[in-house]
């Protein structure tokens, strides 16, 4: 943490109190955004088109809305959350508005810290901080990221997530350095509250770190949804009550697509899930297929065995089937929050510069879950 690389620990002084959500009969909205990218659209447009999708999603009540961090991928333009999130800011009034996540392997803790601590100034008690250990690209892309230096590592990981805890706490952080003396340091010199921190994960070990650190969790479904009702029974039972968090707190994320009906829904579904089996075949990805290649272009036998797979796993339907699916995913984990990824891809005649089937399908199943 040091200039000199020294391997020096932050303390944090104190930690304020916060409340802890009502359980809603109804599970809470949120949204995960990669902000994709299609055939024929520019990064400017694709970017168009999700603060748009965040500006509706503020109208509609959703509770967050997230970006990811991915590099060098042709189908995602979410490379960077700490802008995105302050563009989102701008054009929002209530919602809360993080990253899902920002990858902390890529950056320095000081860094991650004090450009959240800037945001948590810019819109006090609207920003979360999600935190994940993968490196969220290549090893070529990594190693890239890392030019200047080794900035993190994943061994070092729980340390840094609580380098960070103390780094934006309004008391600051100490450091003692070599001399015995201590220093100082505060993310923005006059804090006066701080993001939320959240662990992500598929797997047991952020799990197992975010129930020792007394701190909120969220489990990748999108991405993965195996072994999850052990993740989150690990994490309820080993959960450690901090200041912030006297409970566990968790919420999971899963693909949707929600049309105004079955069959629409599940064309529109159809690009990201193309995309998605060439990833897990080792196929070359390029940007979002529009809805007419993606039906003029089957796969072979492997890529439709992927996709059957994971069609059952996410929720693809209209209205109110894709509501009853999203009551019984937070029922069956005991979630009072669902985080959905919009992955509606969209028709050849639709503009380059929003995104119709993602918004529709915050529209409709806000709808059906509020009727």
């Amino acid at each position: 943490m040091s200039p000199a690389g020294s391997r020096l620990t932050w303390a944090m002084n104190t930690a304020g109190p916060a409340s802890p959500h009502p359980a809603p009969t109804t599970p809470r909205l949120s949204v995960l955004d990669l902000v994709p990218v299609r055939t024929g659209q520019t990064s400017a447009q694709a970017l168009a088109s999700s603060l748009a999708l965040v500006r509706r999603a503020d109208e509609l009540g959703f509770e967050r809305y997230w970006f990811a961090e991915h590099h060098n991928m042709a189908a995602v333009a979410a490379s960077t959350p700490p802008v995105m999130i302050a563009a989102a800011a701008g054009v929002t009034e209530r919602i809360r508005v993080g990253s899902g996540g920002v990858m902390l392997p890529n950056h320095a803790p000081l860094v991650v810290a004090e450009q959240f601590a800037a945001l948590e100034a810019l819109a006090p008690g609207r920003v979360d901080l999600g935190l994940g250990r993968a490196p969220g690209s290549d090893p070529v892309v990594t190693a890239l990221l890392r030019q200047s230096g080794p900035t993190s590592d994943v061994e070092r990981f729980p340390q840094h997530v609580r380098d960070i805890l103390a780094l934006m706490s309004p008391e600051g952080a100490a450091l003692r350095l070599g001399d015995g003396n201590i220093y100082d340091v505060h993310a923005t010199p006059a804090a006066d509250g701080a993001p939320t921190v959240w662990l992500l994960g598929s797997s047991d070990y952020s799990a197992r770190l975010a129930a020792e650190l007394g701190l909120p969790y969220v489990f990748a479904n999108h991405f993965s949804g195996a072994g999850i009702e052990q993740v989150l029974a690990l994490y309820r039972d080993g959960y450690r009550p901090s200041a912030a968090h006297p409970e566990p707190e968790t919420f999971l994320t899963v693909n949707a697509v929600v049309a105004p009906t079955a069959d629409e829904a599940h064309q529109r579904a159809l690009p990201q899930l193309r995309s998605m089996a060439r990833l897990r075949t080792g196929k070359p990805m390029g940007r979002a297929e529009t809805v007419e290649e993606a039906l003029a272009a089957p796969l072979d036998g492997m890529g439709e065995q992927v996709i059957a797979d994971m069609r059952s796993r996410w929720i693809i339907g209209e209205p109110h089937q894709a509501a009853a699916q999203v009551r019984d995913l937070a029922t069956r984990h005991g979630a009072d929050e669902v985080m959905v990824v919009p992955v509606a891809g969209t028709y050849e005649a639709e503009p380059l510069d929003a995104t119709p089937g993602r918004g529709q399908t915050l529209e409709l199943l806000a709808g059906a879950l509020a009727s």
